[in-house]
C-alpha cells in the first residue's frame, strides 16, 4: 500500500514539475505567447523558430532540466521492482512518465503544451543512458538525412520501445510497461506531425 502511494506521489510530483512549461514561460520573457505563433507548439522547435536561438537555449536547458529533477524525486521515493536479477527503480519512472504528461498538458496554462520530446528524451538519459544515446544517435541520422524533427523524434521513439524488450539492457516487465507508455505519449503528441508527413506539407527544419 505505501509502494503504491510513493508511485502515485511520484506521478504527481513529476506531473507538477513538467508542468512549468519552459516555452510559454520564455515566450511571457520575450513578450510572446508562443502558443499564438508558429505552430503553436510550446516546444523547443517552435520557440527557435519564432523567438530566435537564445531564446531557444532557455528553452533546451529548462525541459531537460525539469525532466532530471522529476526522476531525481521518483528517486529519491525509492520504489524498487525486482523480476529475477532484473531491478527497476518504478517511482524514478512513474515521475519521468508524470514530467513528460505535464509538459504536453500543463496545470499552470491550461493543459496546452508541448510534444514532451526533449523531456522524454531527458529522462531517457536518467533511467539508462545507453539506450538514451542509441536513440538519440538514431534521431540525430533521421534529422540530417530528411530534416524532419518530428519524423526523427517519431522513429527514435519507437527505437526506444522496441529495444527495451531486448534482454541484455537488463530490465524488467515495468520498464518495457514504461517504455511503451513513453513513445505513445510522444507519438501522439505528434499525431499531427504525423498526417502532414504523410501528406508531405510538414515544415523541415534549416541548418
Amino acid at each position: 500500500m505505501i509502494d503504491i502511494l510513493k508511485l502515485f506521489t511520484a506521478l504527481a510530483l513529476g506531473y507538477l514539475i513538467g508542468s512549468l512549461n519552459t516555452a510559454v514561460i520564455v515566450g511571457k520573457i520575450y513578450g510572446k505567447d508562443i502558443r499564438n505563433h508558429g505552430s503553436k507548439n510550446a516546444g523547443l522547435t517552435n520557440t527557435l523558430r519564432v523567438l530566435g536561438k537564445s531564446a531557444a537555449v532557455l528553452v533546451l536547458a529548462g525541459d531537460v532540466l525539469k525532466g532530471i529533477i522529476a526522476c531525481f524525486v521518483g528517486l529519491s521515493l525509492s520504489v524498487y521492482f525486482y523480476t529475477g536479477e532484473a531491478k527497476d527503480c518504478v517511482s524514478l519512472l512513474a515521475a519521468g512518465v508524470g514530467a513528460i504528461i505535464g509538459h504536453n498538458r500543463p496545470i499552470y496554462f491550461g493543459f496546452k503544451g508541448g510534444k514532451g520530446a526533449l523531456t522524454a528524451v531527458a529522462v531517457l538519459f536518467m533511467v539508462n543512458w545507453v539506450m538514451a544515446l542509441l536513440c538519440l544517435g538514431f534521431f540525430v541520422i533521421i534529422v540530417a538525412l530528411t530534416r524532419y524533427v518530428s519524423l526523427g523524434t517519431v522513429c527514435a521513439t519507437m527505437l526506444f520501445a522496441a529495444i527495451s524488450f531486448i534482454p541484455v539492457f537488463g530490465d524488467n516487465l515495468y520498464f518495457c510497461i514504461f517504455a511503451c507508455l513513453m513513445a505513445l505519449i510522444v507519438i501522439f503528441s505528434h499525431r499531427e506531425n504525423i498526417q502532414r508527413l504523410l501528406s508531405g506539407t510538414e515544415n523541415k527544419l534549416n541548418f
